[in-house]
């Protein structure tokens, strides 16, 4: 089987096609069939040398895959042949807090990754995927669905009325807006691009904030709640949390995900006097995976699929993701 690998060095170009022994599962593994896989901006990061220059190489990149599952070994009782099946982000997290241990068992970044025809995996690290979703929307749940959902369901206990803020349109940001939207909570999204908040705004966002016409807003928050958003989804960083702290209400929620737009001084002082909670979210487990997947299932929920790059093309994909031009998630198709 033919599996992409970072070897001595990193880097979009140095990204290399090898043949690998076709898989066999051991005791408790199943072999799982790729049939895509969805990019997420760490594994950019990773492929660069920009998430961390210690990881052991060769290594095959990225972790979110949906596939069938071609094969199992002794004692596997959760999935069989046949089964549709994506890999959870953390192999070891299951369902509790979150531990050292189970953050190491992170696809993609010191464990092997899923950009392979076929992944073995053990079989407590894999979900059953929601009948109406193609493989492609399937790759998408692993990280960024689950993400949002763990930081607006799981721990954000979103209602409805609740006013949440979402940044930009990448993948947690929309999924964010669909859970909230499930939920009956209001979203205020921003985005630099009016043709994105104008998808947006299509997809249930109440209003949509240009933050490079709109540098302030913040503000604009302020002026559309009143006394500021409930909970809102951070993925900027360190650049974007200050206005982040000055947009939520008092005692509102802020889920700090990523850190795409870079680096910044951050003055904590505002999260004490508005008693605001800072909440870091790192994706989720395998509990709330399947809990997120029934309630996908019950509403018929579509993730947005952006693009779809095949197999041979994967340097393509991750150039593309590079330049921020994608309306929701990237995916390959593997087979």
């Amino acid at each position: 089987m033919k599996a992409y690998e970072i070897r001595d060095a990193f880097g979009i170009e140095a990204l290399a096609v090898s043949d690998r022994p076709d898989p066999a599962p051991g005791p408790g593994q199943v072999v799982v069939r790729t049939r895509a896989v969805s990019l997420n901006f760490r594994d950019l990061l990773v492929v660069k040398g920009e998430y961390s220059k210690k990881l052991p190489l060769p290594m095959v990149p990225c972790s979110d895959c949906a596939g069938d599952v071609a094969a199992v070994g002794d004692g596997v009782t959760r999935v069989k042949p046949g089964d549709r099946v994506a890999g959870i982000f953390m192999q070891t997290w299951i369902e509790g807090d979150l531990t050292e241990s189970k953050a190491k068992s992170a696809l993609g970044a010191g464990v092997g990754g899923v950009l392979a025809e076929s992944v073995v995996l053990h079989e407590n690290g894999l979900v059953k995927i929601p009948a109406h979703l193609s493989f492609d929307e399937a790759a998408t749940l692993p990280c960024a669905a689950v993400t949002a959902w763990h930081a607006l369901i799981s721990e954000g206990r979103l209602k409805p009325g609740d006013t949440v803020v979402t940044l930009g349109s990448g993948g947690v940001s929309l999924f964010a807006l669909q859970f909230a939207r499930l939920t009956g909570a209001r979203v205020i999204a921003t985005s630099s691009s009016d043709e994105k908040l104008s998808k947006l705004c299509g997809m249930g966002a109440s209003d949509g904030i240009n933050y490079k016409t709109t540098p302030d807003w913040d503000k604009r928050v302020r002026e559309l709640t009143g006394a500021g958003a409930d909970h809102i989804v951070e993925v900027g960083g360190a650049s974007t949390l200050p206005k982040s702290m000055k947009a939520a209400r008092m005692g509102g929620t802020i889920s700090l995900i990523g850190n795409v737009a870079g680096g910044g001084e951050v003055n904590p002082v505002p999260l004490l006097m508005k008693n605001v909670r800072l909440q870091g979210i790192f994706v989720g487990s395998r509990e709330m995976f399947e809990a997120m997947n029934t309630a996908i299932a019950t509403h018929g929920l579509r993730p947005v699929v952006d693009r779809v790059f095949p197999f041979g093309e994967a340097r393509e994909a991750m150039r593309y993701m590079e330049s921020g031009a994608q309306f929701g998630k990237i995916c390959i198709s593997v087979a």
